[in-house]
């Protein structure tokens, strides 16, 4: 441990923990209130919402899984910067609906909006329930993302609750200032962190081609290395395609990218971010490549490929720069973590403590069960890091994308058109649920992808073409039976932004 590298940590780390608290105070507003403490009063500008959902989006999992990803397998790595491409057109066009209808009807999350469409219980509860299942492997992936860097630091110690302790003290401070300041607190330390990413990152591709001889150079040895898998094989194609695919149809149905969508002012603001958001995709891309440098410059990770960008760090930096890129990582995990437990707790909250155990409580206990509720689900995370295999949280992670993508029919689809029947929608989440997770045990969870006649894609599309059709054929049955499509609570003009006040 480097007395240097430690300081320059802990100061950011500091800094930010008082960000933390301080944002309590910042745009006032009434923290007993759901609205308030969970969306922030949907206040946010184009600013604020670009560091919110892009430090919601690009987290500090992002940071290490994409260059390990790169560093053990090459080119496959690469599919996350084509889904977040194509991720962008499909906000532009499709979330400022969401936004309206929202709005007009002061849903907070999405299974308030599954709940006003098809007037269906049972299909909110599903979309809730999947939602919370998948953000909370996805927590603790970003504990996974701390651990990397606190054990590069020589923080964490090798056994027994030393090994831990760091991780568990940075993650109660989280949670003490997520609880006091709400979704505030990690809007305003995701400036602070998404601008020491952006420096690290042009430090990253600047210093350290230099030191190993150029990119032509890292590229040669990264492919030596690799056996020339820094290209991608014909076989590869219809995996990398439909991964590409399906982890964007997913990115925007997370319950934590909803609860970063809905704190915006306006449908303005979505569309501008719409725009302004690829730059955090070009960032992404010099953030994969530092798997390809780690290659290159040798970096020993001793079979843990998630040390590959927290060692080249150290080798290639000096210590107090590589302190301030540590506490960019730890920081990068912190904001997605704090939004991520907001939105499941919201998610919990509205529809199934509101819908099943106490429907006439008040604004003010509905804010204090989700403050509470955001701590127990960061509890839980911890959980999985500490007392379970690594593997099982990564397992779950895998499921968790196929999992939101089956929720697209009832909320995209939904967004358009209601002649999807409400019991259609949720027998094909079911049957998507199963076939997906049955095929990701088929493979051992040692990949998303599944080939079907032949032909690999990943998992998640697979399953959703299955729930889609599903769906179409009962609709089709149910109309015709004149089975009960419930009471939509919506109309047509709602999802009109223009027509919807801020």
């Amino acid at each position: 441990m480097d007395a240097t590298e430690l300081m320059v940590f802990l100061f950011f780390f500091a800094l930010v923990t008082v960000l933390g608290f301080v944002a309590a105070h910042w745009q006032r507003g009434d923290l007993s209130l759901l609205d308030e403490w969970g969306l922030a009063g949907r206040r946010f500008g184009t600013i604020i919402s670009w560091f919110l959902i892009g430090g919601d989006l690009y987290t500090a999992y992002t940071f290490i899984a994409v260059p390990a990803l790169m560093f053990g397998a090459g080119a496959t790595g690469f599919f996350a910067v084509p889904y977040t491409i194509i991720v962008y057109p499909f906000i532009f066009v499709v979330i400022p609906r969401l936004w309206a209808v929202a709005r007009k009807h002061g849903y907070i999350t999405g299974a308030d909006f599954i709940r006003g469409r098809y007037d269906s219980h049972g299909l909110a509860l599903a979309l809730a329930v999947t939602g919370i299942l998948a953000t909370m492997p996805y927590i603790a992936l970003q504990l996974v993302g701390m651990q990397a860097v606190l054990q590069a630091m020589g923080l964490a110690g090798s056994t027994g609750l030393m090994k831990d302790l760091p991780l568990i003290i940075a993650f109660a401070i989280l949670a003490l200032y997520t609880y006091t300041s709400g979704l505030r607190a990690p809007a305003l330390v995701a400036v602070v962190k998404d601008l020491m990413i952006y420096i690290t990152i042009l430090a990253a591709i600047f210093v350290i081609p230099a030191k190993l001889g150029g990119f032509g150079h890292i590229f040669k040895a990264a492919d030596d290395a690799l056996n020339g898998a820094t290209l991608l094989a014909p076989k590869g194609y219809a995996p990398y395609a439909t991964l590409a695919l399906g982890s964007a149809l997913a990115l925007f149905f997370y319950p934590h990218a909803i609860t970063a969508v809905l704190s915006t002012k306006n449908d303005r603001v979505l569309k501008r971010n719409a725009v302004l958001l690829p730059l955090y995709t070009l960032l992404l891309g010099f953030i994969a490549l530092l798997g390809y440098m780690a290659r290159a410059a040798q970096v020993d990770v001793q079979g843990n490929n998630q040390m590959a960008v927290p060692l080249l760090f150290a080798q290639v930096f000096p210590h107090w720069f590589a302190g301030f890129a540590y506490a960019a990582i730890v920081i990068g995990a912190l904001v997605p973590a704090a939004i991520m437990s907001i939105a499941a707790a919201n998610l919990f909250t509205r529809n199934i403590y509101k819908e099943y155990f106490r429907p006439g409580c008040t604004p003010q206990e509905e804010a204090q069960v989700a403050k509470l509720v955001s701590l127990i689900v960061k509890v839980g995370a911890l959980v999985f890091v500490v007392g379970i295999p690594l593997t099982f949280a990564i397992n779950l992670q895998l499921l968790g994308g196929i999992w939101i993508l089956q929720t697209v029919p009832m909320l995209v689809v939904g967004l358009y058109t209601k002649w999807f029947h409400r019991t259609a929608l949720l027998i094909g989440w079911a049957v998507g649920m199963v076939l997906g997770t049955y095929l990701a045990w088929a493979n051992a969870f040692k990949s998303s992808i599944y080939a079907v006649a032949g032909v690999g894609g990943y998992i998640g599309i697979w399953a959703l073409l299955v729930n889609l059709a599903v769906v179409i054929v009962l609709s089709f049955v149910f109309h015709a039976i004149r089975l009960s499509n419930g009471k939509d609570e919506t109309s047509p003009a709602d999802y009109v932004p223009s027509s919807v006040s801020a």
